[in-house]
């Protein structure tokens, strides 16, 4: 599966602050230049995504050494050259000390969110979250990704989810906007207009009645 395809393993949302925020973008987008500039906007990306995930997600008591505040800026750096120097890019070692430098290494998750996100735009890609209750076919699939590049004049990247309790159809979601085809949201709409349909014929009954002892 081509990495573009592959859905966050952690599924943590950011909350970083609008200020971290921004600062996360920065360095976002300057991690993504360099990257352009050597051609390992892909490389670094998936090196950055396994970095978030095998050390800031996957492990707490590792999250917080590299992560904490309280752990001195000389301590980290030595225990990040130990970790990862000769072990990925040159590129992506200098910024993680660079981060360390500016006791910016908590926002390392912000900043993989933001360099995806640029990295997509610059790429006019577009992501495309698609929920099912079995797994799509490879047909399903190039279909469904082909009606999303007409509406949308993007390149979609699905990133589907098998969810059972949706029995059937499809619920696909493109950044605000939702469309809902699950047989369950069907048989809701069914129930409820049932429900509607039956209460309405009750006030009918009522009305008819009070009518006739009005009379």
């Amino acid at each position: 599966m081509d990495i573009d395809q592959q859905p966050d393993i952690v599924a943590k949302p950011v909350t970083a602050d609008v200020g971290a925020q921004q600062v996360a973008g920065v360095y976002a987008e300057a991690l993504l230049n360099a990257a352009e500039k050597r051609g390992q906007v892909d490389e670094v990306y998936a090196e950055l995504r396994e970095l978030v995930e095998k050390v800031a997600g996957a492990d707490p008591q590792l999250a917080a050494f590299f992560m904490s505040g309280t752990i001195g800026r000389d301590r980290r750096g030595a225990a990040l050259r130990s970790a990862f120097e000769g072990r990925c890019s040159e590129l992506l070692f200098n910024f993680l000390l660079v981060l360390n430098d500016h006791e910016r290494l908590e926002l390392i998750r912000p900043i993989r969110a933001m360099y995806r996100r640029l990295r997509d735009q610059r790429a006019r890609r577009m992501r495309v979250q698609v929920y099912t209750a079995a797994p799509l076919a490879d047909d399903q699939r190039r279909r469904l990704e082909q009606e999303v590049r007409d509406a949308l004049h993007l390149e979609p990247v699905l990133e589907t989810h098998v969810e059972t309790d949706l029995i059937g159809g499809l619920i696909v979601r493109v950044n605000d906007w939702v469309y809902d085809g699950s047989i369950r949201t069907r048989l809701e709409t069914i129930r409820k207009q049932l429900i509607e349909r039956s209460s309405h014929e009750i006030q009918s009954r009522r009305d008819r009645f009070s009518s006739a002892d009005g009379n």
